[in-house]
């Protein structure tokens, strides 16, 4: 049974998987980074001073000044802010892997195609697709060995 699972683990395909499992957990971290430290104070501005991250909605009748300071309470909070950013870091993650699929579909595209090996030959006497291996035309029986 472990040389199964061994065998199975070292397949290329599960490296591979994993491989972009890893690379795409990173790939995340720096998208959300990317949304929360850069794209969202600008557009904040733009709207006014917000902070997105401290939008919530406080479910209980006592008034806290910030998000952080309801949470500290235990007060039950929904944090529509940090759902904006958690869209938004979609979006753009969707966005980038996007543009990258393209780029790769485009540069595959782009490659000049290997020339596929013949099947068939073209008989010379009465120009019928004739399977590379046969030594006689079945259309015209002609001897082809000879030819």
């Amino acid at each position: 049974m472990f040389r199964e699972f061994r065998a199975f683990i070292l397949r290329g395909n599960v490296l591979d998987l994993a491989v972009a499992v890893i690379i795409g957990g990173a790939f995340g971290r720096v998208i959300t980074s990317l949304v929360s430290d850069l794209l969202m104070p600008p557009i904040g501005l733009l709207l006014g001073s917000v902070n997105f991250g401290d939008l919530y909605l406080n479910l209980t009748a006592t008034r806290y000044a910030s998000l952080a300071e309801a949470q500290a309470a235990g007060a039950p909070t929904v944090n529509y802010g940090l759902f904006i950013n958690s869209v938004i870091d979609f979006v753009v993650v969707a966005l980038a892997i996007f543009l990258l699929v393209r780029t790769a579909n485009r540069l595959q595209r782009a490659r000049p195609a290997e020339a596929a090996q013949p099947t068939t030959k073209e008989c010379p006497h009465c120009i019928s697709a004739v399977p590379l291996k046969a030594r006689r035309c079945p259309f015209c029986t002609s001897d082809l060995a000879a030819s």
